[in-house]
């Protein structure tokens, strides 16, 4: 169709159009006014032993610890895991970051520190979930030394390094309307353009490619 043909069709089935404006104007409202998300968030470091060497744990964080934990991490993040932490009582959405704590001259995840993130309607439900995922987080460190047979004066512990805390998620209200506005205005123009083609096949006797007369099929042309 040519654009002259495109404005003739929007023309004639304008109350098509303006039927999509209102939808999306309706979808827009949500957009303005969302339901509240909260963020819970709270950062864990996985600290080795205490030595008469290193009696600070915090400065003597090895490479080693952040495997430990991806390995932990990836279990957690398996199908498994994820069974495990819905039946711990986890239900939001949530993420496990490994992050990088140390300076800008350190590699990426060196330092053994966990990001736990869960998005929930409720702050005390996003907190409750970030709880509970560090909760089994912490259980899998603990077992998988245990399976090891490591001695519990030389175990790595995991350690809250930021507690949980709930914030409520900030969004872009003028994005969201673009993007509602582009999604409105795409589904008018489709949605008049097909129902001029439907409505002009109609005119000329033709509801559609096959036309049934009983029960045979015939084929107009």
């Amino acid at each position: 169709m040519s654009p002259g043909e495109v404005a003739d069709a929007l023309l004639r089935r304008w109350y098509v159009v303006v039927v999509a404006l209102l939808v999306t104007a309706a979808g827009s409202y949500h957009v303005l006014r969302p339901a509240p998300q909260y963020l819970g968030s709270a950062v864990v470091v996985l600290k080795p032993p205490v030595t008469q060497n290193q009696p600070n744990q915090l400065t003597n964080l090895q490479p080693p610890l952040a495997l430990v934990s991806y390995s932990v991490i990836q279990q957690l993040e398996s199908p498994a895991g994820g069974r495990e932490l819905s039946a711990a009582g986890v239900h939001g959405t949530y993420q496990l970051i490994p992050r990088n704590s140390g300076t800008s001259a350190t590699p990426h995840y060196l330092i053994p520190s966990l990001q736990v993130q869960s998005q929930r309607s409720d702050p005390v439900a996003a907190e409750t979930d970030v709880r509970r995922i560090i909760e089994v987080y912490t259980k899998h460190v603990g077992d998988l030394q245990q399976n090891l047979k490591v001695p519990s004066g030389s175990q790595i512990i995991a350690s809250v390094l930021v507690a949980p805390s709930a914030a409520e998620v900030q969004g872009t209200k003028s994005r969201g309307l673009a993007g509602a506005a582009l999604l409105g205005g795409a589904a008018g123009i489709l949605s008049a353009l097909w129902f001029d083609r439907y409505a002009l096949r109609r005119r000329m006797g033709f509801p559609g490619p096959h036309r049934r007369h009983g029960g045979a099929v015939t084929v107009p042309g």
